[in-house]
């Protein structure tokens, strides 16, 4: 995968949460095509080590927990040692389930705050102060659609990536000036393990690709907010003028219902690992 205009990252060091499978690796895969060094963190150590391998180019693969600040910590300190100082952190780790907002066990919803949120804010902490001390540096999360869109049956996924949005609003403004550049991309429904089962709305389904060319085209012209696909954003701030009642009769046009059209056998071996 190349990036449009010739642009590559050629001595730069990426690392990327979460990047064993699904979204993550084609990330990785697209950062190691642009010519940088990656280092992958997940929680699998023996699966995120096979990826690194598979994906070719400069790319190590680590353990991560992105709930553990001493797991955290390590992975970047690695990072650093064998690839350089962090250019690009990736906050990619995520996890979602999905199901009736009070069907939801608690463990599962702070899980997902854990990871999703928490994880977002604690990779931010340790990379942020570093780049801004070099005056440069790019954080770019991945969000989703879920951050700007109501989302039935994605109640506490959809709080933990309002949060991170409203969160990276923040640190951006705090590093005004600094050199470091954030950014939040915000997919609708990506083919992957994490939304196995689920509906898609009126948008089309994503691959993990065009998720991973939007990283490479934020890079190469940063953007603060990004959707995937990109009409979402304006048409999103489009439906939001609206009187509720009419902006409500859209969303529901708009929005898969997933508490309706999730598949819940499709779901059980990816929400196992939650241990409900």
């Amino acid at each position: 995968m190349e990036m449009s205009g010739g642009y590559n990252l050629s001595g730069k060091t990426a690392a990327v949460t979460g990047g064993a499978r699904g979204i993550g690796r084609d990330i990785a895969l697209a950062l190691a095509a642009a010519g940088a060094k990656v280092a992958i963190g997940d929680l699998n150590l023996d699966e995120v080590r096979a990826t690194a391998k598979a994906l070719g180019g400069t790319v190590i693969g680590l353990k991560l927990d992105v709930t553990s600040p001493a797991s955290y910590a390590a992975f970047l300190a690695t990072a650093r040692s064998e690839l350089g100082d962090i250019d690009i952190l990736v906050n990619n780790a995520g996890i979602m389930w999905v199901g009736k907002f009070d069907d939801e066990p608690d463990a599962v919803a702070g899980a997902q705050i854990a990871v999703n949120l928490l994880g977002v804010i604690r990779g931010v902490k340790l990379v942020a102060p570093g780049m801004a001390a070099r005056g440069s540096g790019h954080i770019i999360t991945i969000a989703s659609a879920s951050a700007v869109l109501p989302t039935p049956g994605e109640a506490s996924y959809g709080a933990s990536k309002h949060g991170v949005l409203g969160y990276v609003k923040s640190v951006r403004a705090e590093l005004h000036r600094s050199g470091v550049r954030i950014s939040v991309i915000m997919p609708a429904v990506v083919d992957t393990e994490l939304a196995a089962g689920t509906g898609t709305g009126a948008a089309r389904q994503l691959a993990p690709a065009d998720v991973a060319a939007a990283v490479l085209r934020t890079l190469e012209r940063p953007r603060f907010e990004v959707t995937v696909p990109g009409y979402i954003g304006p048409l999103n701030r489009a439906v939001n003028i609206l009187p509720r009642p009419l902006r409500d009769v859209v969303y529901r046009q708009m929005v898969p219902n997933q508490v309706k059209q999730v598949d819940r056998a499709a779901r059980a071996g990816y929400e196992s690992q939650f241990g409900e």
